[in-house]
């Protein structure tokens, strides 16, 4: 089986963040995303899903998004039910984040994330948000590259005489 959502949009509002009588932390936000296609009217429809993340993620994003901030969800689908004051049984569907990508820097039109919180950095469920790599890690992991200053496809500038034959398609 399998129960998988993928969404970029824009949040509707400021993220909502509670904390349950046991203190974790839940951020419910919604997320405005655009149709693929448009309709008979030549508008672009939008589809508004409702997002849940829990714990240290859901304090980032409610600390780093708001309003009109795009972000990137990974998560699954889930479907619940309450009985509302007056009786009546209510059914809720919405994504619960195990991702949330911040995907636009903080100075951009309604983004929130940057600074240490790069554009295309968000954060998993393993509450390592934002930490940069140890220095002997990313020591480690850069001492078998070499810093490249210059774009080894330019060409200086010079065109670049090729046949179509030595083309692979």
């Amino acid at each position: 089986m399998m129960n998988r959502v993928v969404l970029v949009g824009r949040l509707t509002k400021d993220p909502d963040l509670r904390y349950t009588p046991s203190g974790a932390a839940v951020a419910t936000f919604t997320l405005a995303v655009n149709r693929a296609f448009t309709n008979q009217q030549g508008d672009r429809e939008a589809d508004f899903i409702n997002c849940v993340v829990w714990r240290r993620p859901a304090e980032n994003v409610a600390n780093f998004l708001k309003k009109g901030s795009l972000a990137g969800v990974d998560g699954r689908i889930q479907t619940r039910s309450y009985d509302n004051q007056e009786g009546k049984r209510v059914y809720v569907t919405e994504v619960v984040a195990e991702s949330v990508q911040f995907l636009e820097p903080k100075n951009a039109s309604g983004g929130q994330s940057g600074g240490g919180y790069g554009s295309n950095q968000g954060y998993q469920d393993n509450n390592n948000f934002g930490q940069q790599p140890r220095d002997n890690q990313s020591n480690q992991n850069n001492q078998n590259y070499t810093r490249v200053d210059k774009d080894p496809f330019s060409n200086d500038g010079q065109q670049i005489d090729i046949s179509d034959d030595d083309l692979p398609f």
